[in-house]
C-alpha cells in the first residue's frame, strides 16, 4: 500500500508547479454500524494545481480499501467538494464485521496530476433490539388436529445481537390475549382448551412479542390453524325419496338431484362421491356432483316395466373413495306410459285372391287380427279405422261396421264383366288405423283385392276333325297345317300343343311334329306313301285349367320316288368270240320291280362300256322282264374291237308310259345294273404278247366265311379229304394214260415251240398275293370253249368245275392249211403232251389243282381269258428244247 502512495507522490512532483491536494485528507471518521445508505461519513475538498486543471469526471474514488468492502463510495458537492457516504451495498455491522476500513482516496485532473491520500473509518457500536430468525419473523402458521387435548403447541425463539454469547435472558408474551393460548416467559405456547373444527373456529390469529434487557423489543405474528379429521358422516340435504318420469326420456337426462354435505367439509360438497348401489341398466349417478340420469331407454311398454312401472334405487354417499363416512338414501321411480307408440299392424299391405263367383257379403279381410297398439295403458292403446279409399272400391266393398277393420263383398267380381275388365279385375283399398288419443299416431293400410278367374268355359277347337295332305317328297320341317283351339275364359292362358297319339312308322317312332305354342303341324322326315299312306294323329291342346283333344288325318299324296329295282342286280357272263348276233347271252334276263310305277313304264338302255354297241336288251322297253342280246359280232381281226372285257352299266328308267312333253317336267328315277362280260378268243386264234420279265406267282388262298354259316367249312373239309384222295389216284392214272397215247413230235415242232415261247434270260421274281375267297358257290355256267359245267360265286367269281372226273376238256387242234404243225394251245385242264414224266405228273397236279380251285386267275382277281391262261401256262413251263428221238 504504502508503496502505491509513494508512487502518486512521485507524480505530483514531477508534474511541475503547485501539485494537486487533497485537502481534509488524510483523516478518521466514525460511523454507527447499520447506518443507512447515503449517511455521511466524511467530507473532504480538493485543491487544484497551478494549472486550475478541473478533476476528472468520476474521481476521486476509492481505488482500494482494507479490509476490502463496497460500504462506501465518494459523492460530488462541487467541482472541489466531495463527501465520503454508505452505500448500503454492505450492512456495517459492528458485533460481526471489521471496526475500522482505511480508504484509498484517488484524484486526478485533466493534465493527469494525482494525489492518494487514505480516510480511516472507524465503526461504532448502536444498541439493537431482538429478531426472529427465519419464518418466524416473516409470521408462521401452526396447525393443531381438532380434539387434540389441551397442552404444548409451539416453542417461540429469538436473539439479541447485541448478546453474542447468548447470556442476556428475552422476555416473551402474546401482545392479543386469548382464552384458548397462554404463553410462558421463555416463548413457550400452550392450548387451553380441546379444538371441534366444526362447533368453533378453524384458525386463531396471535401476536408474540420479544423484549431485551434494555427494553427493546420486536413482534412476529402465529396462525394457528385448527386441522379438520373425518368424524363427522355426510348427511342427505334432500328429503325428496320418490319420483314419476315419463317414459322414453333421452339417455343423459337428468331426472333427480341428490344432494349431501358432510359437517367435517363445511358445505365443500365436491368432496363427497355419489354412487348407486342397486343393480339397474336405468340409471347412473354423477358421482361428484350427486345428478341421477338417464343410462338408456326407458320403454315402459316392454319387458318387467309393462307389469311393474316402478324402478327402486339405493343412493350411496361416502366423503373419500375408500375408508371415512358413508350414508345411504333409498329412492324409487315411477314410469309414467306416454303414447309413444302408433297403432300398427303386423302387415300393411295386403293381397286377397277373390273367386269370380264368390257370393256378396262374403268376409274378405278382418284387420283387427292384425293390427294392434304397444302402449300399455289406456287410452294410450286403443285405435279404430278409418273409411276406405281407392280404385274402383265403390259398390263393391265396405267396412261393416264402420270403423271396425272388417272388409265384406257388397257387389259383383265376375271376371268376364266388361266393367271388370275395364278395371283389369284388380281392386285398391286404402285404410288408416289411428290412435283415439294425441298425438293421433296414423298408419296407412293397403289392401290388394285380385278377382280369381274360374274355369266357366271348356277349351274347344275351331273344328271338330282336320284333314291335311302333304307329298311324300316334302323335305323336313315342311308345315302340314294348323290346328288351333280356344278358350272364352279370361284372362286368355297360354295353350300348349302336342301329339298325344299317331304318327309312327316302321323307322320313326314319329314323323310329325308340332308346334306347342303356334298348333303348326310339320314333318320331322320325309313321308312314305309307299309304307304308310295316311296317317291318322290325335293331337291334345292344354292350357292351365283344361284339355280337348281332336283328330287330324294326314293324307300322304303319291309320288314317283321309287327307283326301279332289278335282279340280278349285277353279274358276271362270259361268251365266246364267235357268238352269233342276236343270241340270248346265257339265257340272261333282268327282272325288275317299282313300288310306285306299272311294271310297263320301265325303259332299258347301256352308258357305259358299250363300245361298239355290241349288245342291247329286247325288249328295250314297256316290260320289266327283258333280256341281254349280242347286237353285233366281234372283229377282233381288224381291229376295230380291242377289249376282251366288258364293264357295262345298264340304266333301268319308269318313264315308258310318259309321253315326251311330260317327262320334262314329270318326277323320273332310274335305277342301275353293273354286268361283267367277258369275251374268250377263240382256240387258234395266236395273241401276240410282248415278252416280260419272269415272274413267279405264289397264290395264297384264304377263306372267310361268316361264323354263322359253322357247317360250311366242315363239309367242305370233309369232301376235300374224300376228293383229294380221289383226285390222287385219278392223276397217276391220267399220267400213265398221257404218256401212253400220246404222239412224239419232229424236232421241227420242237424247235418252233422252244422259238415262240422263249423269253428273255431275267432274274425270277417272286410275288405273293392273298386271295380271299368265300367257298359258297351260289351259281353254275357252261364253259363256252369246252362245254364243261362249272360252278361259280356270284360275288367274288371264284369257280370251280362241276364234276371233274366225268367232264374232261375236249383237245382240239387246227392249224392254217400250209403251215408247219403248231403246239396246241393248252386250254384250261389241260397239260403239254412233250413234257417228261416228272413234268407231266407236276403239271397234272397243277391242272387239277386250277380245275378244283377255278384255274389260274389274272391280277385283277377274274377268271383269266385264253390268252391270261396260255400266259401263265407257259411260265409255269420250262422254256428249253427237248431232245430228238
Amino acid at each position: 500500500m504504502q508503496e502505491v502512495v509513494l508512487f502518486l507522490l512521485l507524480l505530483g512532483a514531477l508534474s511541475g508547479g503547485q501539485a494537486l491536494h487533497l485537502i481534509h485528507l488524510p483523516a478518521m471518521s466514525k460511523v454507527a454500524e447499520n447506518s443507512p445508505p447515503e449517511t455521511s461519513v466524511h467530507m473532504f475538498a480538493v485543491k487544484l494545481s497551478a494549472s486550475l486543471s478541473p478533476v476528472v469526471p468520476g474521481f476521486p474514488l476509492i481505488i482500494n480499501s482494507s479490509p476490502l468492502t463496497r460500504a462506501f463510495r465518494v459523492n460530488w458537492l462541487s467541482d472541489t467538494d466531495f463527501e465520503v457516504v454508505t452505500t448500503g451495498m454492505e450492512q456495517l455491522d459492528f458485533e460481526e464485521g471489521p471496526h475500522i476500513f482505511d480508504l484509498q482516496i484517488y484524484v486526478k485532473d485533466d493534465v493527469a496530476v494525482t494525489d492518494l491520500q487514505v480516510l480511516t473509518v472507524q465503526v461504532t457500536d448502536v444498541n439493537e433490539p431482538p429478531e426472529f430468525q427465519g419464518n418466524l419473523a416473516k409470521g408462521l402458521d401452526l396447525y393443531i388436529v381438532e380434539g387434540t387435548k389441551p397442552g404444548f403447541v409451539y416453542q417461540v425463539e429469538a436473539f439479541d445481537p447485541e448478546d453474542t454469547s447468548q447470556n442476556l435472558p428475552l422476555s416473551y408474551l402474546l401482545i392479543s390475549p386469548s382464552k384458548n393460548f397462554r404463553m410462558s416467559a421463555n416463548g413457550t405456547l400452550f392450548s387451553t382448551t380441546e379444538f371441534d373444527f366444526e362447533a368453533g373456529h378453524s384458525s386463531y390469529h396471535l401476536i408474540v412479542e420479544v423484549r431485551d434487557s434494555r427494553g427493546l423489543g420486536a413482534s412476529t405474528e402465529l396462525h394457528v390453524n385448527i386441522v379438520n379429521i373425518n368424524d363427522e358422516i355426510p348427511r342427505f340435504t334432500n328429503l325428496t325419496h320418490m319420483y314419476t318420469i315419463p317414459e322414453e326420456l333421452s339417455p343423459g337426462i337428468i331426472v333427480a338431484h341428490i344432494t349431501a354435505e358432510d359437517p367435517d367439509d363445511r358445505g365443500f360438497t365436491s368432496f363427497l362421491l355419489y354412487s348407486i348401489t342397486t343393480v339397474n341398466s336405468y340409471f347412473m349417478i354423477n358421482q361428484l356432483t350427486g345428478a341421477i340420469q338417464v343410462a338408456c331407454r326407458i320403454d315402459r311398454d316392454a319387458g318387467e316395466l309393462r307389469q311393474n312401472p316402478i324402478i327402486s334405487l339405493e343412493v350411496l354417499v361416502k366423503d373419500r373413495p375408500s375408508g371415512g363416512q358413508e350414508n345411504r338414501k333409498q329412492i324409487t321411480f315411477t314410469v309414467e306410459d306416454i303414447n309413444d307408440n302408433p297403432s300398427t299392424c303386423t302387415k300393411f299391405t295386403f293381397s286377397i285372391m277373390v273367386p269370380e263367383r264368390a257370393a256378396r257379403g262374403t268376409s274378405l279381410l278382418d284387420l283387427n287380427k292384425f293390427c294392434f297398439d304397444d302402449d300399455s295403458e289406456a287410452p294410450n292403446n286403443r285405435f279404430n279405422f278409418t273409411t276406405p279409399s281407392g280404385v274402383g272400391r265403390g259398390s263393391r266393398f265396405l267396412q261393416d261396421p264402420a270403423g271396425s277393420g272388417k272388409i265384406v263383398l257388397i257387389g259383383d267380381l265376375d271376371y268376364e264383366n266388361p266393367s271388370n275388365l275395364a278395371a283389369g279385375n284388380k281392386y285398391t283399398m286404402i285404410i288408416q288405423v289411428q290412435d283415439v288419443a294425441a298425438p293421433y299416431y296414423k298408419n296407412n293400410i293397403y289392401i290388394y283385392i285380385l278377382t280369381s278367374p274360374e274355369n266357366e268355359f271348356p277349351l274347344v277347337f275351331d273344328s271338330p276333325s282336320y284333314a291335311f295332305a302333304v307329298s311324300e317328297l316334302s323335305p323336313p320341317r315342311t308345315q302340314v297345317g294348323r290346328v288351333q283351339a280356344t278358350d272364352k275364359d279370361f284372362p286368355q292362358s297360354r295353350i300348349t300343343y302336342s301329339i298325344s297319339a299317331g304318327g309312327a312308322s316302321q323307322q320313326y317312332p314319329n314323323i310329325f311334329w308340332i308346334n306347342p305354342q303356334t298348333g303348326e303341324l310339320q314333318l320331322v322326315t320325309k313321308a312314305d306313301y309307299e309304307t304308310i299312306p295316311v296317317y291318322i294323329l290325335r293331337i291334345q291342346a292344354t292350357n292351365s285349367e283344361d284339355s280337348s283333344s281332336v283328330t287330324v288325318t294326314v293324307n300322304i299324296i303319291e309320288e314317283n320316288d321309287e327307283k326301279p329295282i332289278c335282279t340280278p342286280n349285277s353279274y358276271f357272263l362270259a361268251i365266246p368270240v364267235d357268238l352269233k348276233v342276236g343270241t340270248n347271252i346265257h339265257n340272261f334276263k333282268l327282272t325288275c320291280t317299282d313300288l310306285d310305277s306299272s311294271p310297263r313304264s320301265f325303259r332299258y338302255s347301256i352308258g357305259a362300256g358299250n363300245i361298239n354297241s355290241h349288245f342291247t336288251f329286247s325288249p328295250n322297253a314297256g316290260s320289266n322282264v327283258t333280256s341281254l342280246i349280242l347286237a353285233t359280232r366281234f372283229d377282233y381281226a381288224s381291229g376295230l374291237d380291242k377289249i376282251w372285257n366288258y364293264k357295262l352299266l345298264v340304266y333301268i328308267t319308269d318313264d315308258n308310259l310318259l309321253s315326251g312333253r311330260k317327262r320334262a317336267g314329270a318326277l323320273v328315277e332310274t335305277g342301275t345294273v353293273t354286268l361283267s362280260i367277258s369275251v374268250i378268243p377263240h382256240p387258234t386264234t395266236i395273241i401276240t404278247t410282248t415278252p416280260k420279265p419272269r415272274i413267279t406267282y405264289q397264290i395264297l388262298r384264304k377263306n372267310v366265311y361268316s361264323p354263322s354259316a359253322w357247317y360250311v367249312p366242315f363239309v367242305i373239309t370233309l369232301g376235300s379229304m374224300l376228293l383229294l384222295g380221289l383226285l390222287v389216284s385219278m392223276i397217276v392214272l391220267l399220267a400213265k394214260a398221257i404218256h401212253r397215247h400220246c404222239p412224239c413230235k419232229t424236232e421241227k415242232h420242237k424247235k418252233t415251240l422252244v422259238k415262240k415261247v422263249e423269253m428273255k434270260n431275267t432274274k425270277r421274281e417272286v410275288m405273293v398275293e392273298t386271295i380271299q375267297m368265300n367257298t359258297v358257290f351260289d351259281g353254275e355256267a357252261t364253259d363256252p370253249v369246252t362245254g364243261a359245267i362249272y360252278e361259280f360265286n356270284s360275288k367274288t367269281g371264284a369257280r370251280k368245275w362241276k364234276d371233274s372226273l366225268t367232264q374232261m376238256p375236249k383237245w382240239k387242234e387246227s392249224s392254217p392249211q400250209g403251215a408247219a404243225p403248231r403246239r396246241p394251245v393248252p386250254q384250261k385242264g389241260t397239260r403239254t403232251p412233250r413234257s417228261t414224266d416228272k413234268e407231266r405228273d407236276g403239271l397234272s397236279i397243277k391242272v387239277q389243282a386250277e380245275d378244283a380251285g377255278l384255274g389260274p386267275r389274272s391280277q385283277d382277281s377274274m377268271p383269266s381269258t385264253p390268252k391270261n391262261r396260255n400266259s401263265a401256262f407257259t411260265r409255269g413251263a420250262s422254256p428249253k428244247r427237248h431232245p430228238e428221238k
